[in-house]
């Protein structure tokens, strides 16, 4: 059986002021920023090791953002142009927030592998179980299909999304066999399933109904994780209504989707959303297979203020009356920076917030260390 962490986080951590200003020095070369980014993945590699945490990332340091492993290995992408979104940070506050990925305007071509400049320093310094996230091949046909510019290459969203899957695929069954023993696709785009407004959006935008387009975006990752399934590495999917400077662009709970979800996606873990009202009740959590694990993310990587330990315990408690209490770890609801510009907290807080989480699976599931086999 895989492992079960029970204290777990999505992947992403804030980037150091040094290491964003060098990104923007153009006198520097790329074997001194590749130094720089060394020295902070040691740094963060330690780090993680000190709080308790059983795997580790390399918090994305490498990259501009949760997307662009993909984006910078694969040709294709304008990154000049992008579909406008709605972010929002409050309940009536909407704002623009910088793009993070490209259109495509031309027959997508890998030039490298996707993580390729990230696993060979993981497996030379990192002493816990290797964590490796990549974006979900169901991220890009959303926002990277232009009208009257990408339908000149790929006819539909759909045709895109098939030689998206196997660049993904071919990557994915390499990761599994070269020592990742954590492999976690981020898919912010179920989101789109369960907010009316995003349904709406498919239905006009993309020409498919949401239900049709839910089969199609389950049935690719799908193909990416039997790529990627091997024995003792564990599968995860990451689910979150958009995390890009503290904002979010969707709401709704898992009601719509759960049961076709939950019960068809082949993963291990589900790391789910689950820091405010946005994300709806533990109900749909009835519908998840027996054997595999919900990663609560009860902790708000948008926010500095901390959450109580009491109520943190109270909630997991609550989310048993669905899922066995085994089969529950805790987690922050997203990473810290889903962008290179990361969420609008310190280093100091999203440290703090990652202590919480170690020191409450501690408190729920005992034992000295967080993971059990």
């Amino acid at each position: 059986m895989s492992a079960k962490f029970h204290a777990d986080h999505v992947g992403s951590f804030l980037r150091p002021a040094e290491l964003l200003e060098a990104r923007n020095n153009t006198a520097l070369d790329r074997e001194q920023l590749r130094r720089l980014e060394d020295l902070h993945i040691q740094r963060i590699l330690g780090k993680q090791k000190e709080l308790g945490f059983a795997l580790a990332t390399d918090g994305e340091l490498r990259r501009r953002n949760f997307m662009s492993d993909f984006t910078d290995a694969v040709e294709g992408f304008d990154m000049s142009d992008a579909v406008p979104r709605e972010w929002k940070a409050g309940e009536k506050e909407a704002a623009p927030v910088a793009s993070v990925t490209g259109i495509v305007t031309k027959k997508l071509r890998q030039t490298r592998p996707l993580t390729g400049h990230e696993l060979p320093f993981l497996k030379e310094n990192c002493t816990v179980a290797i964590k490796m996230t990549l974006p979900s091949a169901t991220q890009f046909p959303a926002i990277s299909f232009k009208s009257g510019v990408t339908d000149k290459v790929y006819k539909n969203h759909s045709e895109l999304l098939s030689d998206i899957v196997e660049i993904m695929k071919n990557d994915l069954s390499k990761l599994s066999s070269e020592g990742v023993s954590y492999i976690q696709i981020d898919a912010p785009r179920y989101s789109y399933y369960m907010d009316p407004k995003w349904r709406e959006w498919i239905r006009t935008e993309l020409k498919m109904n949401p239900e049709t387009a839910l089969d199609e975006a389950i049935n690719a990752d799908n193909a990416c994780f039997k790529a990627a399934r091997r024995p003792g590495v564990t599968l995860a999917i990451h689910l979150c209504r958009g995390n890009n400077r503290s904002h979010w662009y969707a709401e709704g709970g898992y009601d719509r989707i759960a049961e076709k979800m939950f019960g068809t996606l082949e993963v291990d873990r589900f790391l789910l959303e689950y820091d405010d009202e946005r994300s709806g009740t533990f109900a749909p959590l009835r519908f998840i297979p027996k054997g595999k694990t919900v990663v609560l993310g009860l902790v708000s990587s948008k926010v500095p203020q901390m959450e109580d330990p009491n109520v943190l315990e109270k909630r997991i408690q609550e989310a048993a009356q669905h899922v066995p209490l085994e089969n529950l770890a805790l987690s922050p609801q997203c990473g810290f920076a889903s962008t290179a510009e990361g969420n609008l907290i310190s280093e100091d807080c999203q440290w703090a917030k990652l202590k919480l989480v170690v020191s409450t699976a501690r408190r729920v599931w005992g034992g000295a260390a967080v993971v059990s086999a």
